[in-house]
């Protein structure tokens, strides 16, 4: 944007500040309110035409964004063409604004909306996770098999100089947990306690380091303890910890099968609205603003340092990696959000009291004390602006599953709550309507 204002108007307004500035200034040999004009502009007038250009840019500018209805992403860069005495004002402002937002016609997508049946099988298969969360571990003596626990020291070299932070000591690691390099926990099948190990490999490429990125390393291993998982008992001392009393294993089952149901409803609901999301964006093509591009990448990568740091983990011994590496999935959530906020205006979606209300119970129920949770959110006006967000999306998305074709489909519960670890395969039913 290129902006110009004359001369006389900034010399008029410099006159104006300066003969105000005569009634207050005081100037040595002069009494205040005395000091001729000439004096006071002679002493102040740079400083005073200074003051009026910085705020008649300001002011022009915001006067231009508004008769042109700009909306811009970020603060302008400001380049000054003239600002001398005599010139007048004339400066160009680089910026970058919001897109136009033309969505596709809603009547010409189509969304699948998966159903999800919880069968007694799939109870069983909860049993067992719950089992397996409160299991313990005993020591064994025999050779360890994927599932055991390993208590180990290592230490990492790579072309003979020590792995920064590639070492430690009484680390334990269950075999099978892919939570080391390809080849580190494979490496260690079958060893017993007690004995030392040499493990050759390489760091995958891409890596989060770059610097190690597909180069070799060497391990050095000591394993001092192999231990096996005991899965506890489904009896009346497992069912207390979850807060059931007295009705043994039917109760139990009664209990795990309704909280089930309450997550199936939550996920199928946030299943659906990630498709609707992804079928938008898809859909819709926008020339996305880089200053909202990468204010995303810096808040993604703050908010993953966050994650790790109160999980106990250093993410700078972790090598973790700098905001360009969310900028990918920044221009994803960038597009949708402008997206949504398209929809939104056109939908008149809101978020009511009484749906938030609703919202905050629900999340609430899962708790040990829901009145203490519901009592926190409402605490924090931020807090509850985030749950409104999420119930106008839901409004919004509710818009446009009212207007799209709808394709069904069933999804099992393993799938739907355990998305990218199972391998998905929906059956699209046809509709008897």
């Amino acid at each position: 944007m290129k902006v110009a204002i004359p001369e006389q108007q900034i010399d008029a307004l410099v006159r104006q500040k300066l003969a105000e500035l005569v009634r207050t200034v005081r100037l040595n040999g002069f009494r205040p309110g005395r000091a001729p004009l000439q004096v006071v502009e002679r002493q102040y007038g740079a400083r005073v035409r200074g003051d009026v250009l910085g705020d008649m840019l300001r002011s022009s500018f915001g006067e231009a964004l508004q008769s042109h209805q700009l909306r811009p992403v970020a603060d302008p860069v400001f380049d000054l063409v003239s600002a001398e005495v005599g010139t007048g004002l004339a400066y160009t402002a680089t910026f970058e604004v919001y897109p136009e937002v033309h969505l596709k016609p809603i009547e010409e997508l189509v969304f699948t909306q998966a159903s999800c049946e919880i069968g007694e099988t799939d109870i069983d298969t909860m049993l067992e996770v719950l089992r397996k969360q409160h299991a313990s571990w005993q020591e064994v003596l025999r050779p360890a098999q994927n599932g055991d626990q390993v208590v180990l020291d290592f230490a990492g070299t790579v072309e003979g100089v020590a792995l920064e932070r590639g070492s430690a000591t009484d680390h334990e690691m269950e075999l099978g947990s892919a939570n080391m390099i390809d080849g580190f926990e494979e490496g260690l099948l079958g060893a017993v306690a007690g004995e030392a190990r040499t493990l050759d490999l390489h760091f995958p490429a891409p890596y989060q380091r770059e610097d190690l990125a597909g180069k070799p390393v060497h391990f050095d291993v000591t394993v001092k303890k192999v231990a096996h998982k005991v899965l506890p008992e489904l009896d009346d001392e497992l069912f207390k910890k979850f807060g059931i009393q007295e009705g043994g294993l039917e109760a139990f089952r009664r209990e795990v099968s309704e909280n089930m149901q309450r997550e199936r409803t939550r996920a199928l609901q946030r299943r659906f609205n990630r498709h609707v999301l992804d079928q938008l964006s898809n859909a819709n093509e926008l020339a996305l603003p880089q200053a909202l591009v990468a204010a995303e990448a810096q808040r993604m990568h703050d908010e993953s340092r966050r994650n790790l740091a109160m999980r106990g983990a250093d993410p700078d011994r972790m090598g973790h990696p700098g905001p360009e590496f969310f900028t990918a999935q920044a221009q994803g959530r960038v597009k949708v959000g402008l997206i949504m906020a398209e929809v939104i205006r056109t939908s008149g979606a809101s978020a009511p009291p009484a749906k938030v209300r609703q919202t905050v119970e629900s999340m609430a129920s899962t708790y040990e004390d829901p009145e203490a949770m519901l009592r926190w959110y409402y605490a924090d006006p931020k807090r509850l602006q985030e749950i409104e967000a999420v119930c106008r999306e839901e409004e919004a998305v509710n818009w446009l599953a009212a207007r799209a074709q709808i394709s069904p489909a069933t999804i099992s519960f393993d799938d739907l709550m355990n998305p990218g670890q199972t391998q998905t395969q929906e059956k699209s039913q046809i509709s008897s309507g």
